[in-house]
């Protein structure tokens, strides 16, 4: 006889649209699958006390929540940070907590970083220089290398730099700024960040990050980085007057959206000398027109928008978490788990 399916909470409201995407990736006699239809307390109120297990994005799970889940054996979240969860009350309430980081979020936070270290290398024009032999320029001859004769540095390229010890300003800390933060840490990076709505000081102590307020953050970064969403309070956020406040050895990445940037106010502060460079994977016009000023810039790295990675990450994401509740049913331990 099979085991009962687990009874899942999609705690967020949720279309039923999406509601029949999730009920797509798992079979029903492993998950029964339920999600209040719009934001009615009453109706949460009803699916919490039926529900085993729950799943969160942007809900917080408190003492009250836990206390109006009886069953409840597992909180869940859609992402790889546990702040709005409770978990002190979870774990007094005998109910498990793992997280689950997102690919997708995953996938931008590695270009974010590979475009800073291309950006610190000077990775195009060593490229370009190699390859065209411009050491014939400086009247160099090849000559064969060993471990101890070589030509270090045969270019003088200027403004290479480690960034281990430099400041990364991250613009907006949700998922994709928390992983870009994770890997600029593991390269020994100071990592800054602005949000409306700063983390809890226990949460910025375990990513190892400091809230700043925007313009401290632009005046004292090394790096700064946008992991915005676009929208009409976003729209132009960084401007002749954002980019006026950066130091002109701070380069600018942008892997969110491209109208985030007045592109237009960038060029002027890239031409002038204004900021030494800028990594670009998103445009205010898409695909970037061929004769845009940014493609005549020796000082902007540019990439035709691929954050996003093998894409698919909607479907992934999701999969990966009904994935580890699973994992849980069978008794097994769920991936990620922090209580």
């Amino acid at each position: 006889m099979s085991n009962p399916s687990l009874r899942l909470l999609l705690l967020d409201p949720q279309p039923e649209s999406e509601l029949a995407f999730v009920r797509s990736l798992v079979p029903e006699t492993a998950l029964a699958v339920s999600a209040p239809p719009e934001d009615d307390p009453q109706a949460v109120r009803a699916l919490l006390g039926n529900a085993e297990a729950i799943v969160t994005r942007e809900q917080p799970v408190t003492a009250q929540t836990l206390a109006a889940a009886p069953n409840l054996r597992l909180v869940q979240k859609y992402g790889g940070r546990p702040d709005r969860i409770d978990l002190d009350a979870a774990q007094a309430a005998g109910v498990a907590v793992a997280v689950m980081p997102l690919r997708g979020c995953i996938a931008v936070a590695e270009l974010t970083l590979t475009l800073i270290l291309a950006l610190s290398k000077q990775l195009i024009d060593a490229h370009r220089a190699t390859v065209e032999g411009a050491y014939r320029e400086l009247g160099l001859q090849p000559a064969r290398s060993s471990q101890r004769v070589h030509a270090f540095q045969w270019m003088k390229l200027p403004n290479l730099q480690e960034i281990r010890g430099k400041r990364l300003g991250v613009v907006g800390f949700g998922e994709i700024g928390t992983e870009v933060a994770k890997r600029a840490n593991a390269f020994g990076m100071e990592v800054v960040y602005y949000k409306r709505e700063p983390l809890p000081a226990w949460l910025d102590a375990q990513l190892n990050v400091q809230p700043l307020p925007f313009d401290e953050l632009l005046r004292t970064s090394d790096f700064v980085t946008l992991h915005v969403p676009h929208g009409p309070a976003t729209d132009k956020l960084i401007g002749a007057r954002e980019l006026g406040l950066m130091q002109p050895s701070a380069y600018l990445v942008n892997t969110c959206r491209g109208p985030v940037v007045d592109e237009a106010a960038l060029v002027a502060a890239l031409q002038a000398g204004a900021i030494a460079g800028a990594g670009l994977d998103v445009f205010e016009f898409e695909p970037l027109q061929w004769d845009s000023p940014l493609t005549q810039l020796s000082n902007v790295i540019l990439t035709p928008h691929i954050g996003g990675g093998t894409g698919g990450a909607r479907e992934k994401q999701m999969q990966d978490v009904l994935d580890n509740i699973l994992r849980f049913s069978r008794g097994e331990e769920p991936l990620h788990r922090l209580v």
